[in-house]
């Protein structure tokens, strides 16, 4: 079965990469300090800072291999191409809740990238899964748990 691929951004990619390089080159060396000196102090069977260096370690190595996985099988969008008729991946829309009538806006992004709390949504969310493809003045519907909500389409422009 082929893997899924992660659509990314420029910056979502330089992101994942930065981090990556981050934890192989500056944490993978801190960690095995730490456990040289765990080791140095003796005993490890009762040795607190030797189990939290190995956690640590195992974490490092966990993330290290779930980053490479993405950058693996890593699709970028080039947003300066992204068509600004019609929604899609790398864009930033701004759409009006027409229910609470209040301005929203929201930068559409693969799904390894979401976040919703910087106004990044996934295009494999609800609304953003509604969104791709609408074009400015569009309305569009969004099945949720709390009944159906409608936006309508204000703006569509490039990402910075």
């Amino acid at each position: 079965m082929e893997e899924k691929k992660n659509i990314l951004t420029y910056e979502g990619l330089k992101k994942y990469e930065d981090e990556l390089h981050e934890l192989k080159v500056v944490k993978r060396k801190e960690v095995a300090e730490k456990i040289k000196e765990a080791r140095e102090q003796g005993d490890l069977s009762e040795n607190a800072e030797y189990d939290a260096a190995k956690d640590e370690q195992r974490d490092i190595e966990a993330r290290i291999e779930a980053l490479e996985k993405i950058l693996k099988n890593a699709e970028v969008v080039v947003e300066e191409d992204v068509d600004l008729n019609k929604i899609s991946i790398g864009c930033k829309v701004k759409i009006r809740d027409l229910e609470l009538n209040e301005d929203l806006e929201y930068k559409i992004v693969g799904s390894s990238e979401a976040n919703s709390l910087k106004g990044k949504i996934s295009n494999e969310s609800p609304v953003g899964k509604a969104l791709i493809g609408a074009k400015k003045g569009q309305t569009v519907s969004v099945e949720t748990q709390a009944g159906v909500l409608k936006y309508k389409v204000l703006g569509i422009e490039r990402s910075e």
